[in-house]
């Protein structure tokens, strides 16, 4: 019993000893307390490889550039959101990241509860952010997924109310995503059914047709739109593929569902694309009711970084202007920092959280049912 009891108490000496493990949380929440110098100096005296993950192509570039700032040893990796949250689960030692910029708030907010992530706030822009962006997990940025549609040829579709894309006129001409493969579009369309986005789609499809709509089979106007939204839909490859597929001079007709900033991309003729919020806003209406998604990518520390400070000193940098300039330098990403100002010609974060679907993770999370509504229509 003795032996048994001595080895119990040294594997909690070393769990307690080993940086990255019971220590993460309590560094945190001193990390927070400190000034920018106070954070480089933490962070410097820190050894060995700074290591990253991120779903995004740009991490590696504001990570080389981090790097470069404070003569840092950075690897950065790009990897999906499932990989990223199996590391976090599997990965322990000087090999596991220290920081993760990751989306998929539901899912997120199990690795909160299950102690894999935590939460940091640099005290540089608590103040200046809302709530809701800073708790229970730092919003980097917002992402937005938008009707765009092919401006060629005679059948421009052109929409002012979406439910004009549950015409069977327009199956096969809509390209999105599969939900099964790509969380946030998934999150989308469970969003629809809350009693909020069903009670908005149930007016403009009144505006639409100029009657009550009739939902037989279903529970609300969110799981008719869906159902009908998704039998006309052609699943994409990619977001990348879809803006090129629905820019080509022979698409004439066609409509995508996906990431405004692709619109960057040099293979995608942005000529031929019509973004439906920017029309409508041009012509002085709102697409009814919703002109697309919107979704936040996040930042967090893993509970088992050998190097949190440093983690914590790139979290900062990420918030600030420069640290933001990979995602900032184009469309389609928005910084919570008021500071940092959109793109000239676009819309600001305040018109696109009026005019999109916001992710509720905590209603995902409750309705997770609804996700087999969504996958038996993904396979009509």
């Amino acid at each position: 019993m003795k032996k048994i009891l001595a080895l119990i108490l040294a594997l909690s000496l070393l769990v307690l000893a080993v940086p990255g493990l019971a220590d993460v949380g309590e560094d945190v929440a001193a990390g927070e307390k400190l000034t920018h110098d106070e954070l480089v100096e933490k962070a410097l005296a820190e050894s060995g490889t700074f290591v990253v993950y991120g779903n995004t192509s740009r991490i590696a570039t504001a990570a080389e550039e981090f790097a470069a700032l404070y003569n840092i040893t950075t690897e950065s990796n790009n990897l999906k959101d499932q990989e990223i949250y199996t590391k976090l689960r599997s990965e322990t030692g000087s090999t596991a990241a220290d920081m993760v910029m990751i989306q998929d708030g539901a899912q997120l907010t199990d690795a909160i509860d299950e102690g894999l992530v935590i939460n940091f706030v640099p005290a540089s822009v608590v103040d200046a952010l809302d709530e809701a962006d800073r708790q229970p997990a730092l919003v980097h940025q917002f992402i937005n997924k938008l009707f765009i549609y092919n401006n060629l040829g005679e059948n421009v579709p052109a929409i002012r109310n979406v439910w004009e894309l549950t015409d069977p006129a327009m199956k096969g001409n809509i390209i999105f995503k599969n939900p099964e493969s790509e969380k946030v579009n998934m999150n989308f369309l469970v969003m629809l059914t809350s009693d909020t986005w069903a009670g908005k789609l149930a007016e403009a499809y009144k505006s639409w047709k100029g009657e009550d709509i009739d939902l037989g089979e279903y529970k609300n106007a969110g799981y008719k739109w869906v159902a009908e939204f998704l039998d006309n839909v052609t699943f994409g490859k990619s977001d990348t593929t879809i803006a090129e597929e629905v820019s080509q001079e022979t698409a004439a007709g066609k409509i995508g569902l996906f990431v405004l900033s692709k619109l960057r991309s040099s293979s995608v003729l942005t000529e031929n694309l019509t973004v439906a919020q920017y029309d409508a806003t041009e012509k002085a209406y709102t697409v009814e009711p919703f002109a697309g998604f919107m979704y936040p990518m996040y930042t967090m520390i893993n509970a088992k970084a050998t190097r949190p400070y440093t983690g914590m000193l790139f979290i900062e940098y990420l918030m600030t202007q420069e640290g933001f300039q990979p995602w900032g330098k184009s469309i389609g990403a928005y910084s919570p920092n008021p500071a940092i100002q959109v793109n000239e010609g676009d819309l600001t974060i305040d018109v696109w959280k009026n005019t999109l679907v916001m992710e509720d993770a905590a209603y995902i999370l409750e309705n997770f049912e609804v996700e087999d509504f969504i996958l038996q229509h993904c396979q009509n």
